[in-house]
């Protein structure tokens, strides 16, 4: 790991890193959110009905947006031209969870680890916006990048938790 924040000028300023220099190479990350409910909410998540229809759908969408406006959303990040966003959404009913899975591509000059990112934890809010009709105390417990594939600094995957397979 790099001891400079690469985010601060030398005056200690919040600043957008220069990525001109960098040439362009394809560039992949995944990330999670969990998100945890009762087992009846889930239930009704799983079957889609809920007073506000199909939360899997649309929490997939909202998430897939989400990652393409993250350049929009998160200050300092770089608007990319995603080659690919997608969302996958799991409703364990049993165990009260619904597990989102958002992926990201693109061919350039940074990574896409604040999409993905993005995109899983705006799919994870509107899952709660959906459901909070049945149930105020849904949490969203975690929003985790799972892996990122690209760039100078390599692969990275995380050791500690669960990450599927592409």
């Amino acid at each position: 790991m790099s001891e400079r924040l690469t985010h601060l000028d030398d005056a200690g300023a919040a600043r957008m890193v220069d990525v001109g220099a960098k040439s362009e190479s394809e560039r992949f990350a995944r990330a999670q959110a969990l998100v945890r409910m009762s087992p009846q909410t889930a239930a009704a998540v799983q079957r889609g009905d809920t007073p506000k229809g199909d939360v899997v759908g649309a929490a997939r969408f909202a998430g897939i947006q989400a990652a393409k406006r993250t350049g929009e959303l998160i200050p300092l990040a770089h608007p990319l031209p995603l080659t690919f966003a997608d969302v996958c959404i799991s409703v364990d009913a049993a165990a009260g969870t619904v597990r989102i899975l958002a992926e990201a591509s693109v061919v350039g000059r940074t990574g896409v680890e604040m999409e993905a990112m993005t995109a899983a934890a705006v799919a994870a809010l509107t899952v709660y916006d959906m459901v909070k009709g049945l149930e105020r105390g849904v949490l969203i417990e975690r929003v985790e990048l799972l892996e990122k594939v690209g760039g100078r600094s390599g692969s990275w995957r995380r050791e500690d938790g669960f990450v599927p397979e592409r």
